[in-house]
């Protein structure tokens, strides 16, 4: 009793600390932009794209790279849904029961490595496949590579969450007379939907939030993005721009820049919470 009591507190204690630790490095990355970052925001920042000598000190905005990344994240994140939506329904049909396809544990195999390769090699992965077409640095390219990244990201989240509903639930549908294909959409996807929202929203906070697969392949311009096929700006690639420069003031845009950036992630995050509160009335528990 008494060495498992020990072993229970050492475990308590890990935890906690393990808690303090992430809170205590939230708190200071938001303290770090919200201190070095709040008195460079401005409203002209916002809304207005860079003008002549904004990297210099001068005046204009980061509204190009504000719309390049809701742009980008938000296509990336419909597209990998598009494809991930199928591929979680067929792992919840066939992934349970006495007849599992042997594909299912290559697929989570698969999707594992996936979510585990570097966003940098996504980035390298799309600049070779554009070199190979002939393809130039655009809003499309970026997309495309986001939906790479976010795919598996999206896949294993549904999938967990499907996972944890009770398999009673799916063989009453299929004792009523339903196919796989009907329990699937009917009754699986209906009653994993708040986790499915909760796995889309983090996706796009991925996606929105990183800079290596975006910096080969969507690259960067001053102006909005009018167009799949011409370059498009991002927030990540506009804080390591102005954080590279000499210029104080310019630097000090770059953590306005990375405070914008948090607060849409923020915001990403408090919502997926609240739709998934708001959406978990109508789940069987």
């Amino acid at each position: 009793m008494k060495r498992a009591r020990v072993e229970e507190r050492t475990f308590i204690g890990l935890m906690r600390g393990a808690f303090v630790f992430v809170a205590v490095g939230l708190i200071m990355i938001l303290l770090t932009v919200i201190v070095k970052g709040l008195p460079a925001l401005t409203w002209d920042m916002i809304t207005q794209t860079p003008k002549g000598g904004f990297y210099l000190g001068k005046e204009g905005g980061i509204l190009n790279a504000i719309v390049g990344s809701l742009y980008l994240a938000g296509g990336g994140t419909l597209l990998a849904l598009i494809l991930s939506l199928p591929i979680t329904l067929y792992l919840a049909a066939y992934a349970r029961g006495p007849r599992q396809s042997r594909w299912v544990p290559i697929v989570r195999l698969a999707l594992d490595v996936l979510w585990g390769v570097p966003s940098i090699v996504y980035g390298a992965f799309g600049f070779i496949v554009m070199l190979a077409l002939g393809l130039r640095t655009s809003l499309l390219a970026g997309i495309l590579v986001l939906t790479l990244l976010e795919l598996p990201i999206m896949v294993r989240a549904m999938d967990e969450v499907i996972r944890t509903m009770p398999i009673e639930l799916a063989e009453a549908s299929y004792a009523l007379g339903a196919t796989r294909l009907e329990t699937a959409l009917n009754v699986i996807v209906r009653q994993a939907l708040p986790g499915i929202v909760t796995a889309i929203l983090l996706a796009f906070g991925r996606g929105i939030g990183d800079a290596a697969s975006v910096l080969f392949t969507a690259g960067y311009t001053d102006r909005l993005p009018d167009s799949l096929l011409r370059p498009a700006a991002s927030l990540p690639l506009a804080v390591f721009f102005q954080l590279g420069t000499a210029i104080p003031e310019v630097q000090q845009r770059a953590y306005a820049s990375a405070l914008i950036l948090t607060a849409i992630v923020l915001m990403v995050s408090l919502g997926s919470r609240w739709l998934a509160r708001r959406l978990s009335r109508n789940v069987v528990k």
